[in-house]
Formats: C-alpha cells, sequence, structure tokens
C-alpha cells in the first residue's frame, strides 16, 4: 500500500514512521526542509491540562510515547516534567479550570485547584495578590521540539520512508468517478514527477487548506502568526518553575537555562491570518515590549533590568474551535491538521491514528469523532483554550 505524506514537520512524519513500522510504502513530500513550517518554532509544550476530553486523551496517549522516548529512539529531548500552571484572575475562569480539572480526574490526570498561595509555592516569581485561584499537574512539562523532530526523521529514514525535501506538492489527483463530489484519491503531482498513492496524508499544518482545496475541499485551518522570545531576566528563573500561564492577559513563561525565560503571549492584534509563504519570522518589538511589561505586572522575575537575547515568529494552524481536524475527509485522503498549538504534543499520538485509519480502517487508540471537520457550525463545535 502507497502514502504519501504532505508534510515534513513532526506530524508528518510521525505518520509516516508509524505507517512504515506497520510494512506500508511512505514518501514524504516536504517543500522546504524538515521541520522548516511549524515545529522549530514551537514552543515545545506537553500538557494533560485540556479543557476537552478528546485533547486530554490525546495527550495521555502522546505522554506515553514521550516518557519512553530515549528508551525507544536514542535520543535524550530534554523532556522537564515540571508542571504547567494556569492562573485565574476572576471566577467565571475559576469556575471553567475547576470544570476542567474535574474532567482531567476522570481520566487519571493528577491535575488539582489550588489556591494562590499554593500557587506561589509551585512558582515563587508569581504575584499571588493578582490572581483567585490556579491549577497545576506535575506530570505536564516541555522537551526540544528540535531534537524530538530530529529522531522521528532519523528514525523514519531507518524505516525505510523516502523522505523528499525541497518537493512541494502542486496538485492532489483524484479519479474520475463521473460524480459530482469526485472520486478516490490516487496520488499527487509534484515538480518531479506524479506520485502514485491510495492515501494521502495531509499533515501540511499551516499550508493544510491549500492542500486540501487541491482535492476541491474547503478545511477551515488558517494560519495564525505566534511570536516568543528567551529573556535574560532580572530575577534568573528556577530551572525547575512550571511552565505559568497567566489566562486573562495571555502572557506565559517557562524556564530555559541559565536562569534565562521564554516568553510570549497572545496579545491582541498578534494573530491576524497570515501568508505562511511570506510571514515576518521576527519578533515584533513593539510586542515583546509589551509581552514583557505585562509579565513584569504579574511575575517578580521580569524587572526593568530585563534584556530580550533573541526572538522568532512562528505560524500555529488554528481551526474555529481551536481543535484538530484528524479524519479520513474523503476517501483516501487523511487529514492530520489545525492542531491550533498543540501539533508538537500530539504528534506521538497522532502518528498512530493515522496509521490505523490507514492501515486498520479506523481510530482505536483514542476517540477521534469529535474532530471530524463536519463539526463546524454546529452544536459539537467545542472550543479548547488556545495557549500554549
Amino acid at each position: 500500500m502507497h502514502t504519501v505524506v504532505v508534510g515534513g514537520g513532526i506530524v508528518g512524519l510521525a505518520s509516516a514512521l508509524e505507517l512504515a513500522e506497520r510494512g506500508l510504502e511512505v514518501v514524504v513530500c516536504e517543500k522546504g526542509s524538515i521541520g522548516s513550517g511549524s515545529t522549530e518554532r514551537a514552543a515545545g509544550g506537553i500538557r494533560a491540562q485540556f479543557s476537552t476530553p478528546t485533547n486530554v486523551e490525546l495527550s495521555l496517549a502522546s505522554m506515553a510515547v514521550w516518557s519512553a522516548f530515549e528508551e525507544r529512539f536514542d535520543v535524550d529531548i530534554d523532556y522537564r516534567r515540571n508542571g504547567y500552571l494556569f492562573l485565574a484572575r476572576t471566577d467565571e475562569t475559576t469556575a471553567a479550570l475547576e470544570t476542567a480539572v474535574e474532567m482531567q480526574n476522570e481520566r487519571g490526570v493528577p491535575s488539582e485547584v489550588l489556591e494562590p498561595e499554593a500557587a506561589r509555592e509551585r512558582c515563587p516569581g508569581i504575584d499571588s495578590q493578582k490572581f483567585v485561584a490556579a491549577t497545576y499537574s506535575p506530570t505536564d512539562g516541555f522537551a526540544d521540539p528540535h531534537l524530538a523532530l530530529q529522531a522521528y526523521a532519523r528514525a523514519a529514514g531507518d524505516a525505510g520512508v523516502d523522505v523528499r525535501t525541497g518537493t512541494p506538492v502542486t496538485d492532489v489527483l483524484r479519479e474520475d468517478d463521473g460524480t459530482e463530489s469526485g472520486g478516490r484519491i490516487v496520488g499527487v503531482e509534484t515538480p518531479d514527477a506524479p506520485l502514485e498513492a491510495e492515501y494521502v496524508v495531509n499533515a501540511a499544518g499551516p499550508w493544510a487548506r491549500r492542500v486540501a482545496a487541491m482535492a476541491d475541499v474547503d478545511l477551515p485551518i488558517a494560519p495564525k502568526r505566534r511570536q516568543m522570545m528567551v529573556v535574560d531576566s532580572e530575577t534568573p528563573v528556577p530551572e525547575s518553575d512550571p511552565l505559568t500561564v497567566d489566562l486573562e492577559t495571555g502572557t506565559y513563561f517557562r524556564p530555559e537555562r541559565d536562569g534565562e525565560a521564554l516568553v510570549g503571549g497572545h496579545l491582541a492584534g498578534d494573530d491576524p491570518d497570515r501568508d505562511p509563504d511570506g510571514y515576518d519570522r521576527g519578533i515584533d518589538f513593539d510586542w515583546a515590549a509589551d509581552v514583557l511589561e505585562t509579565a513584569s505586572e504579574w511575575a517578580t522575575y521580569f524587572g526593568p533590568e530585563s534584556r530580550i537575547k533573541r526572538g522568532w515568529a512562528g505560524l500555529y494552524a488554528v481551526t474555529p474551535d481551536d481543535n484538530a481536524v484528524l479524519e479520513e475527509t474523503v476517501p483516501g485522503l487523511i487529514t492530520a491538521a489545525g492542531f491550533s498549538g498543540h501539533g508538537f504534543q500530539h504528534a506521538p499520538a497522532t502518528g498512530r491514528l493515522v496509521a490505523e485509519l490507514i492501515a486498520d480502517g479506523e481510530a482505536s487508540l483514542v476517540d477521534i469523532g469529535a474532530l471530524s471537520s463536519d463539526r463546524f457550525g454546529t452544536e459539537r463545535e467545542r472550543l479548547e483554550r488556545n495557549v500554549v
């Protein structure tokens, strides 16, 4: 069975590896270099504190892989389980967090609701008087996306995957069955030559809508620009601190090494639709100043002597409800895109689910019915809070 995976980021490579390990012939077509889309610009967060059951289940299945990653791939990805700390300033946000924690606990996630002073024990640098509650899970954390991506790429190559960089897909081919909706997927066009395939996997991230359109499918997946920076903070950030998020302002930080911090935030005006081929990959200094000033109002680390060392921008592939599309969209076209910032952390489970859809005809690792594209505009559309 021949499969073409469109996209050489971590979702595409995880899918390719899982397919190859099931004995399928796989070609990965990447228009640039491996990871040149979103993966190399990700923050690396790995968490189970989500508000929808499907995302929690995807996280738990992926965490099983992340926890054993070094043993399986023989690569240390600097996976640190420092936890995630979500901070709430209002009763409304607190109620939403409490509901989410109850659902998470039912699925085995050891998250808990904390009083502000207890939250400060987890992260000594926060101003607890700014908040009314928090949630924390000790099994959340973060890893190095670059190291993880290279490990997947090497493993996929060793498993026989034909990874072709500098190879854009210019069309997705469907058989002419005489129907208005079109027939089954039969391959793709590339500048070099057409590739026959029984299945095509759309793992193109911010380019996923374009790829879907080649197959006469419209998917509401939009590229959104997100920025982050490494800050030499006035007060060193302990390496044991959790990834800490102020939900109301949208700003967050996590420790790097040597007292530095990775700082970001989804401020108003930061996320218009972008051309995935032509967006600015540097940071906006007005944004950086605003984020650092906002973070300094609730975290004592970021005083006036803090210094921005470097920064970058990347693209989320976002859907209207901030949940992925994971399905067989039309016969032979598997969509694994629109993760809205969760693609890195959910890649291990997604890869296996893609392999199940193709090799078994159905997904079994996680119930992905809620991630069908026919949910949009219906009561089944459930908003997931879009944070790092």
